[in-house]
């Protein structure tokens, strides 16, 4: 099976998984907002992005040692890849006692992060924390394997475990909410779930590659985890940033404004996430093949393929950003949740909204990173952005409130997205940026002229805002975004590589490739 064909399959259990994950967890933050309220939700929030910080101990070992598996898994060298994964192994397990330790030693800090608490008691509020870290810390004794899984373009055996088990944390809390009301055991359920899912996932996966088992594994020579040691450090500054720049929002604000906007903001963050998942899946599914790519093609042939994987994110990228613009609020407002408490001032949303964009140019930049294992140039950029991000956030929330958060955000993810291209095409593809910049203006002037004439559509079509109005609305944004950006880019070489990948697979748009491709020899001679 082939790069695309991996990829492609992939791709298809992402979308299937996305879907059923975003469906299941639509119904249960919904259960969960109508049965426990604001100030719980909030808690949770804060909670999974306190966990989230803390998980920085795992320093991008991970990132560093899946691009080591590359090579000996497409030489299919099992013994190189016994010594890869017992190495991942031993230094996960020792990850998870770190974490364990720290998420410990932080408890005292608690009440210092979770503003109006309401009714809540500290004593209930360090016991849901305890089982927030219980199923943080039981993940890393399974991720390591999922490398191996990863590193063959099987990205499907871990979508799938993932989607059944979303699953059944999904129903198994529901029922729980239904018949306790009551938070922890709640938080007791997905406990209970995530255990068994470790535990078949060991099994499963000692099956699938018998030859982990083996108790005869050599030792990485000194030079093999010198590599590893290097590539650590430099993902070691890395993940310090992002997660200074990426997860930190949720903790500020309900630091320095209350739990209950905590809350009200994840749910704008919650849909963007999940929604922007099915343009991510995309994305994330071609990285192992990327990495083949680098390893076996000439700089051309990588510079090309960057350009059309470029093109297709600014497209759906751009198409996510117009939509959630425009439809977001009233979504949350009026459709879901019925209530004006739960929305953010448009302002709020707008930069939300430019940050998930900008998010997607800096996504293939970094994937493209990561496949050609450029860990170490830009090592300092995630630092300066963290801090940057950190210093912005806390002194606007002060002064603007929640708004404030996300200006520290947007502009400290700018940075990357003006300094990234210039290391990426230099290292890469020995060549200035210049074409990367001119066709960011290109791209961006098209979706942002079709946000603007969209906007009084929007205003006329949803002057009453009710399922049917939203989902006219959805239509006529699908419609007119995608036919004004075919219409502008339909002749580009990028727009014609990704014509001819989708048409080749399918009979009624070959025919129609097979005349575009008379059409434009014709005007070629």
């Amino acid at each position: 099976m082939g790069r695309i064909q991996k990829a492609g399959k992939n791709i298809i259990f992402g979308y299937i998984s996305n879907f059923i994950i975003l469906l299941v967890n639509f119904i249960q933050t919904t259960v969960f907002i109508y049965v426990l309220g604001k100030t719980l939700s909030g808690v949770n929030s804060v909670y999974t992005d306190v966990l989230s910080v803390l998980s920085l101990t795992e320093l991008g070992i991970g990132t560093a040692l899946n691009y080591s598996l590359y090579k000996p898994v497409a030489e299919r060298n099992y013994e190189k890849i016994k010594s890869y994964m017992r190495f991942y192994k031993r230094a996960y397990l020792t990850i998870a006692g770190v974490i364990a330790v720290l998420g410990i030693a932080i408890t005292p800090f608690l009440k210092y992060i979770l503003k109006n608490p309401g009714s809540l008691t500290m004593r209930d509020l360090t016991l849901y924390y305890y089982l927030f870290l219980f199923n943080t810390v039981i993940s890393y004794f399974v991720t390591y394997k999922y490398s191996l899984v990863n590193a063959e373009q099987k990205n499907y055996i871990q979508t799938n475990i993932t989607t059944l088990t979303k699953m059944a944390v999904a129903l198994a809390q529901i029922s729980v909410l239904l018949l306790t009301r009551n938070f922890l055991f709640y938080l007791l359920a997905q406990s209970a779930v995530e255990l068994v899912q470790k535990i078949f996932v060991t099994i499963y996966l000692n099956r699938l590659y018998p030859y982990l088992r083996d108790r005869d594994v050599e030792r990485l020579t000194a030079e093999e985890t010198q590599v590893i040691v290097t590539k650590t450090k430099a993902l070691i500054c890395h993940k310090i940033g992002d997660v200074a720049r990426l997860q930190t929002d949720t903790i500020i604000i309900s630091s320095f404004v209350n739990v209950d906007m905590a809350a009200v903001v994840n749910k704008y963050v919650y849909i963007i996430a999940y929604v922007g998942n099915f343009v991510n899946i995309i994305f994330d599914s071609v990285i192992s093949g990327f990495g083949n790519v680098v390893a076996t093609e000439s700089r051309e042939k990588q510079y090309s393929l960057f350009k059309v994987y470029r093109f297709f994110a600014c497209w759906l990228y751009g198409f996510g950003a117009v939509g959630f613009f425009h439809l977001l609020t009233p979504f949350i407002g009026d459709v879901w949740l019925r209530d004006p408490g739960w929305t953010l001032p448009q302002v709020t949303v707008s930069l939300l909204v430019m940050d998930f964009y900008l998010k997607g140019g800096r996504t293939i930049l970094l994937n493209f990173k990561i496949a050609s294992g450029l860990f170490e140039q830009d090592r300092f950029l995630p630092l300066i952005q963290g801090a940057f991000n950190l210093l912005v956030s806390i002194v606007l929330v002060i002064k603007i409130g929640v708004t404030g958060v996300y200006v520290g955000t947007l502009l400290s993810g700018v940075l990357a997205n003006l300094i990234r291209p210039g290391i990426i095409y230099r290292v890469c593809f020995d060549k200035k940026p210049w074409a990367y910049f001119r066709d960011s203006v290109k791209y961006m002037a098209v979706i942002l002229g079709v946000g603007v004439v969209i906007a009084p559509i929007r205003h006329a079509v949803m002057g009453e805002v009710t399922i049917l109005t939203f989902a006219l609305m959805v239509l006529i944004i699908t419609l007119f975004y995608n036919l004004v950006f075919l219409a502008v880019f339909y002749k580009t070489e990028e727009f014609g590589y990704l014509w001819s990948a989708v048409a080749d697979r399918l009979p009624v748009l070959k025919k129609i490739s097979a005349g575009r491709g008379s059409r434009k020899g014709g005007r070629d001679a």
